[in-house]
């Protein structure tokens, strides 16, 4: 692995534990870009894209080993999900989904969760990312593995969810579980963790902790009276938050609270979820959170010194999903980055300043102090009923997982919400491509791959340009 010496010019990163330099292992596959939900979906892969291309132009990629995922297999995604639900995504496609009506409809696909070309591989592709960077921590090869393309949180055993197909979450949480008896789960996403929250409602090997947007919002769930059931009673905590939450406001509640789980639980491994939808001015959200202040959520994860996982989420201003995922990469390496953003590919994006940083808006924080206050001591005291360090009788260790190069094919209702109602605000024009395919990281592990979509057709990103161009329409909450 590659990394070089930290910036010692006295950035915030450079004394006390967070300091310290990390091993980091980055996984990016460079085909994400190509895959498109469908014209005028919030959900656009090319923010992946976007943030990498910001990492390489700022250095970044010297500072860590970069990793193309081994795609992860049918029966790597079966670890959690029902094997005809894994085997529908891998037959769907454009072409047959009118064949299909009778499983689209059982399997929650074809609104928020489109059939598009590729799909089965995107969901193969962001799994096996999440899975490998588990894999890097169990076997000590990394002390943080990031994945910007997981974070899929909504994704259930048997069904699609909130543009999420595959749970990745609980795919690397399982990896993590072979070598740890305990691992932390952390939502920052402005949506509830549901579909993580509920793998793991019933168990004490895995608590999840999901800071979240609360009220008629998509999912519905979440509420502080959630805890968990049976030997999971008190290993979940939910943050229910208000509209406007700002970085100060948000911090009240994450750092004595996370401080706090980690002192009591000690988890052998942590799994961040960076949902950048929780940043001011996103398309979908309702927070006003900075990108340092979603980052301080990681460079506090980062002083445990405890392996961690990061991997993304929601998030549909694009342009300031790449600012914050490469802030955090930053972060997570050890480095402060210039707030003036060095010519990329995608530099047309970030104007007119061209800052990595973006000043909060000045929409009200419905959450009061007090209101605030009754949250924080209500879940310190939950914390307070937990047994310190549950600990569990380990048996055989189940083989590790190895993310084979070719995909392995194998022989063999109710309403449901949405988190998009088809409109949102055109705040960026954010789908712009350019003609040249940027050829990431240098020092990238590289592999040949037929698995994939094809490049967005040009006319598709006119269209997208199209939707995408007003810059200042006014922003709405779903």
């Amino acid at each position: 692995m590659r990394s070089e010496g930290m910036d010692t010019s006295g950035n915030s990163l450079t004394a006390g534990p967070e300091g310290r330099k990390r091993r980091v292992s980055y996984f990016y596959d460079p085909e994400v870009g190509n895959f498109y939900y469908g014209q005028g979906h919030p959900m656009k892969p090319h923010r992946i894209r976007m943030a990498h291309n910001l990492i390489v132009h700022y250095g970044l990629h010297q500072k860590m080993e970069v990793l193309r995922p081994f795609p992860a297999r049918d029966r790597d995604l079966c670890r959690f999900h029902a094997d005809d639900y894994v085997a529908f995504l891998r037959s769907v496609s454009p072409e047959t989904q009118h064949d299909q009506l009778r499983q689209l409809k059982r399997f929650n696909v074809g609104e928020d969760c489109p059939v598009f070309d590729g799909l089965y591989s995107f969901c193969q592709s962001y799994a096996g990312g999440s899975v490998g960077g588990a894999v890097k921590l169990n076997h000590g090869h990394a002390d943080i593995a990031i994945n910007w393309s997981g974070g899929l949180h909504h994704a259930k055993k048997c069904e699609a969810s909130g543009f999420c197909y595959v749970n990745d979450i609980v795919l690397a949480i399982l990896e993590l579980l072979k070598y740890h008896e305990r691992v932390l789960y952390i939502d920052v996403d402005i949506h509830h963790g549901d579909g993580v929250e509920e793998a793991f409602y019933t168990t004490d090997r895995v608590m999840t902790v999901s800071f979240h947007k609360f009220g008629d919002y998509f999912p519905g769930t979440g509420d502080i009276r959630d805890i968990g059931y049976g030997n999971g009673k008190y290993y979940s905590l939910n943050v229910p938050l208000n509209d406007g939450i700002d970085d100060e406001s948000y911090h009240l509640l994450f750092k004595p609270i996370i401080s706090k789980v980690m002192e009591v639980y000690q988890p052998g491994a942590v799994v961040l979820q960076c949902g950048a939808d929780s940043l001011s001015g996103d398309r979908l959200g309702c927070f006003n959170l900075s990108v340092k202040g979603h980052a301080e959520c990681l460079r506090y994860m980062r002083s445990f010194n405890v392996p961690l996982l990061l991997v993304g989420g929601g998030g549909y201003t694009i342009r300031n999903v790449a600012r914050c995922w490469c802030y955090e990469t930053g972060v997570a390496v050890g480095v402060e980055l210039e707030d003036k953003m060095p010519y990329n590919e995608y530099y047309e994006y970030f104007g007119p300043d061209y800052n990595l940083h973006v000043a909060p808006s000045n929409m009200e924080n419905q959450n009061t102090k007090q209101y605030l206050d009754s949250i924080r001591e209500r879940l310190l005291d939950n914390l307070s009923k937990l047994q310190h360090c549950p600990s569990v009788q380990f048996q055989e260790r189940p083989p590790d997982t190895v993310l084979s190069e070719e995909a392995e094919v194998d022989d063999d209702m109710r309403d449901k919400g949405r988190i998009w109602d088809g409109e949102y605000s055109d705040s960026d024009s954010e789908d712009l491509e350019t003609k040249q395919r940027h050829q990431y990281a240098e020092d990238d592990v590289t592999m040949p791959s037929k698995r994939f979509a094809a490049p967005i057709p040009e006319q598709v990103l006119k269209k997208i340009k199209q939707e995408e161009s007003s810059e200042d329409a006014p922003m709405i909450s779903t």
